[in-house]
């Protein structure tokens, strides 16, 4: 039987189909995080790095890890003391992710349908996997019910540079190369190619912040990182 990162991932698309996007994780898995360190220019550090200053989980707390992927968000947000859920809609990433961080208790599930009851969590964040899937606003209803009163809700997702001239460069030479960048990295360029398509599809900061309020949840702010590239937004419930 093949391995994961043997498997031929489907070209998901706009349409967003769960089992898509599934499978197109499921054929990057293996080599994931170095293919999102080589196309950021490591920046994916930085990034990560303000999800948990932002999330600011304290020990006991428990916190959701949703998009996980292999986990090291997880890792990272784990170090605090916190308990963290690393979770994912691709088995393929939760496979790889269990033989690299085996303490950490990871779950394959759909982010519309969640295995866990209300009020369950601390804080929830999610790192650049909001925008896979269809439904939004479901979604972002969804986490907001297995998160206790009160509880934080971080997003991190590419978003719209503010500056002219930097929007400009991103989207003409950026994001085309990113399939290129992908292939120059082993990893699956086809599976780049619809990072790129649902970037340029994805709302901007106001815009994202607008639905987070429709789905029910206070308090909505957010940060550019990187000129804007990427969105810090984060919420209570």
């Amino acid at each position: 039987m093949p391995t994961t990162s043997q498997t031929s991932p489907r070209r998901a698309t706009l349409g967003k189909r769960t089992a898509d996007i599934a499978s197109m994780f499921d054929g990057v898995a293996a080599g994931y995080d170095l293919t999102n360190t080589v196309m950021t220019a490591g920046l994916d550090a930085s990034w990560r790095r303000a999800v948990v200053e932002t999330c600011d989980p304290q020990p006991g707390q428990l916190v959701l890890d949703l998009a996980a992927g292999t986990g090291v968000s997880s890792v990272e947000l784990a170090a605090t003391g916190a308990t963290v859920v690393p979770c994912d809609l691709s088995v393929g990433m939760v496979q790889v992710g269990r033989q690299r961080h085996p303490d950490l208790a990871f779950t394959a599930a759909d982010a519309m349908a969640l295995p866990f009851a209300d009020d369950t969590f601390d804080a929830v964040t999610i790192l650049f996997g909001l925008r896979n899937i269809a439904d939004t606003v479901g979604a972002l209803r969804e986490i907001r019910r297995v998160t206790k009163p009160r509880g934080r809700l971080v997003v991190a997702e590419f978003s719209t540079p503010t500056p002219w001239l930097v929007r400009t460069v991103y989207h003409r030479v950026v994001l085309p190369m990113l399939p290129v960048v992908a292939r120059m990295a082993a990893s699956n360029g086809v599976a780049y190619d619809y990072l790129a398509e649902s970037i340029r599809a994805w709302p901007d900061q106001l815009r994202l912040a607008e639905l987070m309020v429709e789905a029910g949840w206070n308090v909505v702010e957010w940060q550019n990182l990187s000129r804007g590239i990427v969105a810090l937004h984060r919420a209570r419930a």
